[in-house]
């Protein structure tokens, strides 16, 4: 019995040459960063681009666990405000996605009202105004408030609710099945890989928000972890400074500690990404065909 092996045309290889190229481009740049975060300045200088550290050191790492009660608030802050965020957005946004795949009175204008949100702003100082006003200064719910919703998950989840064959809500509601058991026990399961995509992507969306904990957090006890290796950086820099007498060695030690400082930012992400990697491609594509 012969085995028929698979014939590779250009299209294939050209395929493959390609995403080879753009994995390259992903992993040498990460991998270089976790090397320069282990390594001694002597050895960066001499070798800046080494796959392995030339003379291997824990002293950047060092560096910000001597941070460590700093640290360890900022990582329960931003837990916090991820995992409070993440299951309240994604909460209203189910909700909000199934009630626009069902028909009702005023969906359409409902909808496109919606849609302004993609296109129009309120702008910053209004937004920070309102934040202010309402009380919210030095309080994780203005971060949690300020990203709760998407309009963008919302339709890609309503098209995904849309793609259910209605024969399934209507066989269940004549078992005597109402509206919030049919959503609970057919719908919700069935949208699983969607619902777990855009959860990944909401939390990675918290967890790396900057520009608006900077802007409503001044109390240190309520910093998230993304100001707080910001400070800490600009600190080292200034520490660095002032042991220094070479400018060149103040910015290469930085670096050494801003690679340590994005290991530990991106590392708790890099332990959920594989459980659900399985989701992605087929939960994006589910509610990706109808509008």
């Amino acid at each position: 019995m012969k085995i028929k092996r698979k014939r590779y045309d250009g299209v294939d290889i050209s395929c493959f040459v390609c995403l080879t190229i753009f994995a390259l481009l992903i992993i040498v740049p990460f991998w270089n960063a976790v090397v320069i975060s282990l390594e001694t300045y002597s050895a960066y200088i001499r070798n800046p681009m080494a796959w392995v550290p030339g003379e291997f050191t824990w002293d950047n790492f060092e560096y910000l666990l001597k941070q460590s009660n700093g640290l360890i608030v900022a990582y329960a802050n931003t837990i916090k405000v991820a995992v409070i965020g993440t299951l309240s957005g994604m909460l209203i946004s189910i909700m909000a996605a199934y009630a626009f795949s069902q028909e009702f009175p005023g969906k359409k204008p409902l909808f496109y009202l919606m849609l302004l949100t993609m296109f129009f702003g309120g702008g910053l100082i209004p937004t920070y105004l309102l934040v202010k006003n309402l009380g919210l200064i030095d309080k994780h719910a203005a971060i949690i408030l300020l990203s709760l919703t998407s309009t963008y998950n919302i339709i890609v989840m309503k098209n995904g609710f849309e793609s259910i064959p209605r024969d399934l809500p209507e066989a269940a509601m004549i078992d005597g099945a109402n509206e919030l058991t049919i959503f609970a026990r057919i719908m919700i399961p069935l949208q699983k890989p969607m619902i777990a995509t855009f959860s990944l992507f909401t939390i990675v969306g918290y967890w790396n928000s900057w520009y608006w904990p900077m802007l409503v957090l001044n109390d240190s006890r309520k910093t998230v972890l993304q100001i707080f290796l910001r400070s800490l950086i600009a600190s080292a820099s200034q520490n660095v400074s002032m042991e220094s007498a070479a400018m060149e060695e103040f910015q290469t030690y930085t670096l050494g500690i801003q690679m340590a400082a994005v290991i530990a930012v991106i590392l708790p992400i890099m332990m959920v990404y594989p459980f659900l990697q399985k989701y992605f491609v087929k939960g994006v594509l589910v509610g990706g065909v109808k509008m």
